[in-house]
Formats: C-alpha cells, structure tokens, sequence
C-alpha cells in the first residue's frame, strides 16, 4: 500500500493512502507513533523493550519523509545518538488507524484581513456593518474613523447598544498617567504586556461588548490581539474531549480584588448554557487558587494548559496595531484580547456596551 502524501501538525501526523478499499486518510497521535515503532524492540525477538512511560510525552520528530517507492513512512525522532530511523509501512499504518477519515478540526482563525474595513469605503452605515460583523467573526477592526469616542457611542446607541458603566468608570482612558478614572489599580493601566483574558469575569453578567478605541499608538509595542475562543473551544472538543469537559464543568474561582474594589464569583471557564448563548470567562490576572480534590488537581492543569497553549498561539490569533482614530470592537463573550508591553503615551478608550 504506498502513501499518497502526509500532513504534519503539532500533535499528530495525518497519512493519506493511494486510493484502495479502506479509509482514505488516517491520523496518528506522535507520541503513540514514537511507541510504535521499531526503534525499541528486541533484535531477535522483536518484542517490545521499552515501555512507554520511559519516552518523554511532548517528543516530536525531527524529520518526516515518505520513502522512496513511497510505501512507507520514516521518521527521525532526534532522541537516537545512532542515527536511526522508524519506519511505518503503509499497509501496518492502514491496518492499525485508530482515527480513520477523522474529519479535520479546526484551529482559531488568524487572518486579519477578514475582520478589518476602512471607515471611509463602506457601503452601509458602520453601526450596523459593525455588529453584522460581530455575529460572524466575533470582532471587528475598523481604520480612519477618527478620535472622537463620543460619536462612536452614537454610533451604537442607533443600533439599540447602551454604555456599560463598571467600576473604573462610563469610559476607560487606558493610559499610564490615567487622572479620569477610578480603580486604576490594575494592569490596563500600566504599559506591560497583557496576556489573553476576557473582562469582567467576576460580574454576574460581564459587559457584552468592548470597544478599543486608539487616540494615540505606543511609541513601540502596545500591539493587540485577539481569539476566537468559540473555535478555540470547538477545536478543543476534536482533539481533547476530557480537558474540554473538564473546562466546560468544572467551576473555578475569580476574584478581582483591588484596594477600593472587591467581587467574587463561581463559574466554569466554557460556559455553553449561559444566558443569551456561549460564553467564556478566562483571566489568569483574577484566578483564585484552584480547590479540586487531591486526586483531580493535575488533571485539571493539564486541561486547562492544553487550551492555554492554543489560545496563545500566534497562529489562532488576530494580530494587530491601532493607530490614532482606529477601534476595535469585539465580544467579550467570545473573544479573548491580550496586548503587547509598550513604551510612550498610549492611549486607548475603552467602552462596554451591551444591548438596550
């Protein structure tokens, strides 16, 4: 049986088979590759003679390569001082698929392109293309509309939004000599670097929708970026079915506590039957230590590090720079943001709006 041709991801290795009877494409863990192959078995008997708690989980190969009649698939693991290669034939890979024709899951989206629009070529009124947009995407960027914040906030109020006010305010000035707002006591209002969250975790019902809206760039850094974690979340499902549940059941602590501030609430991570459809409360800067029995703990950091690592990779993500009088707006339901250290006087508004 040859190999048509391979596809290599971060976990696993997908095969595709000449057409013959049988599955037409299979996909194999690498780890369980690595235990299966050759490499380990005894020259005379060919039994087994490593266990697979001995090979370090996260191994990954240093080179894939079908062979040259294409029969076979050999791989170099990197872990052998002897040069050595495994090989897998097409017929045993065929013949032992585990996963055959397993439909493709699919990672968070990254193209920038297909969320961003210039304020001055649109074709319909920008509220209402705004919020089209965030049905489908999750997130909107738009460029040139210009830094007055209050005309964005009528711009929504005619599509039936309203101003959230929370504790910092009706309207954040997220700049690190902030003299507007109350509670400055947290990370927005400094220039480091801020990792994926969503805001607002702690409130009964967070803010629906945030706007970011630019009035003055970082002289370097200050760059954003946000996740679909609806995807994120979907993309979990295919590849890790427990750390899904456990992040879609299990109920952690947030608690954002500032020197004139203080609120506290329950909730699993992935929240799928929250009022009003998904949402997501994800925020490491507000996480109260975990409590889990004694014999679940590492399990459940396990699970929540899987979905970590894929929300922070820079390939799930929508990376972008706000210039003077660009916004983005996005749901907060949905969506995490982060953004980059900076140096100079940023400046960005931000606004919570929710429906009316």
């Amino acid at each position: 049986m040859s190999i048509a041709r391979i596809e290599s991801y971060d976990d696993f290795l997908r095969v595709h088979f000449a057409p013959a009877e049988g599955p037409r494409h299979a996909d194999f863990h690498w780890f369980w590759l690595r235990h299966n192959s050759e490499l380990d078995r005894h020259p005379l008997t060919h039994e087994r003679i490593v266990c697979s708690s001995e090979l370090p989980f996260e191994l990954r190969p240093r080179l894939v390569r079908l062979s040259e009649d294409a029969t076979a698939l050999d791989i170099d693991w990197g872990d052998r001082s002897d040069g050595q290669v495994s090989r897998h034939t097409g017929d045993w890979l065929r013949a032992h698929a585990y996963a055959p024709d397993r439909a493709p899951a699919s990672a968070p989206p990254s193209d920038g392109v297909t969320i961003t629009v210039n304020a001055a070529r649109l074709e319909e009124p920008l509220g209402r293309f705004a919020l089209r947009t965030l049905q489908r995407t999750g997130a909107v960027v738009v460029r040139g509309f210009g830094t007055d914040t209050e005309a964005l906030v009528d711009t929504f109020s005619r599509e039936g939004l309203s101003v959230i006010g929370t504790h910092f305010g009706r309207i954040e000035d997220l700049r690190t000599d902030n003299t507007t707002n109350r509670n400055t006591d947290q990370l927005g209002y400094t220039d480091s670097a801020i990792q994926l969250h969503t805001d607002q975790p702690f409130l009964d019902r967070p803010p629906r929708y945030q706007l970011l809206h630019c009035q003055q760039p970082a002289n370097t850094g200050g760059d954003n970026a946000v996740v679909d974690a609806l995807a994120a979340a979907h993309y979990l499902a295919e590849v890790d079915r427990p750390a899904f549940e456990l992040l879609s059941t299990v109920p952690v602590t947030f608690h954002r506590k500032q020197k004139s501030f203080e609120r506290v609430l329950v909730s699993p991570i992935l929240d799928f039957s929250a009022p009003g459809g998904f949402r997501i409360r994800y925020s490491y800067f507000t996480l109260a230590p975990y409590r889990r029995p004694f014999a679940e703990m590492e399990a459940w950091y396990r699970a929540y590090n899987r979905f970590a690592r894929l929300v922070r990779d820079e390939r799930h993500q929508y990376r972008l720079r706000l210039e003077a009088g660009d916004f983005l707006l996005y749901d907060n339901w949905r969506m995490l943001h982060a953004r980059t250290a900076f140096t100079g006087a940023r400046w960005l508004r931000g606004v919570y709006f929710d429906a009316a």
